[in-house]
């Protein structure tokens, strides 16, 4: 091996490390604990009052948590997504929220797919036969179809993706679309949680509706997507090569 690839393979090992220290931190500590719905709205005011009073750094110290946990696949995205709404507000946790998902999936699918192809292939090589098969056949819309009704967990579909031939751009711009409408599902339904602040508030129609949506969105989208394949066959995968 020459100079330079040994000091790559050390760079890719320092960067695994580096990953690894992150993950273990997280559940050393018990930073979890920080991203469950009891804390959230236990904290809901004063995080509220940190907001007002410094916007765009919260938001960028907020992003940049999403970013993380979704890149390191940890748990709280869903958490996360909530508590965008009842920070931010529909419109503005929306878009915060839809970046920094997608951020955070498509630096997960780079990890999969440059650092981890090994694990992520002995972990979920069974989903993976699937995941091949559907982007072979359907190309990008597969992608959008598990954005729209994830067959696989969030991070699953993340990490597996980083190993098919797919590009990154596609990947990304593909999330970035695909998960936009359960984004904004999810953005709601927090925006109305925040507002909750005795048991009449629970059986408010706000809080009712979004959970009915909640609940009814993927059978929607389902529904949808098998009317959408009985009509338009989408075009093949191009033969993209595995570069980002």
């Amino acid at each position: 091996m020459s100079h330079q690839g040994r000091k790559k393979k050390w760079q890719r090992v320092g960067i695994v490390v580096v990953l690894l220290l992150g993950v273990a931190a997280f559940f050393l500590f018990d930073l979890g604990q920080y991203l469950t719905l009891e804390y959230l709205k236990a904290s809901h005011e004063r995080l509220q009052a940190l907001y007002l009073h410094n916007r765009v750094p919260f938001i960028a110290g907020y992003m940049g948590i999403y970013i993380v946990v979704t890149a390191l696949s940890l748990p709280g995205a869903a958490v996360l997504t909530l508590a965008g709404g009842g920070l931010f507000g529909f419109w503005v946790g929306t878009l915060v929220v839809s970046f920094a998902s997608t951020i955070g999936a498509t630096l997960a699918c780079l990890v999969a797919r440059f650092l981890l192809r090994d694990w992520v292939q002995n972990r979920f090589g069974d989903k993976l036969v699937t995941i091949n098969a559907g982007v072979e056949k359907e190309g990008a819309f597969y992608l959008f179809t598990l954005r729209l009704v994830p067959i696989f967990p969030f991070f699953v579909i993340n990490l597996l993706m980083g190993l098919t031939r797919m590009r990154m751009v596609t990947f990304y711009w593909v999330s970035q679309v695909g998960m936009l409408a359960g984004t904004m599902v999810y953005v709601n339904a927090g925006k109305e949680l925040a507002q909750i602040d005795s048991l009449a508030g629970i059986i408010s129609p706000g809080v009712l509706f979004s959970f009915a949506l909640l609940g009814l969105f993927p059978l929607t989208v389902k529904k949808i997507l098998s009317w959408y394949r009985a009509h338009y066959k989408p075009p093949p995968a191009p033969d993209d090569p595995m570069v980002p």
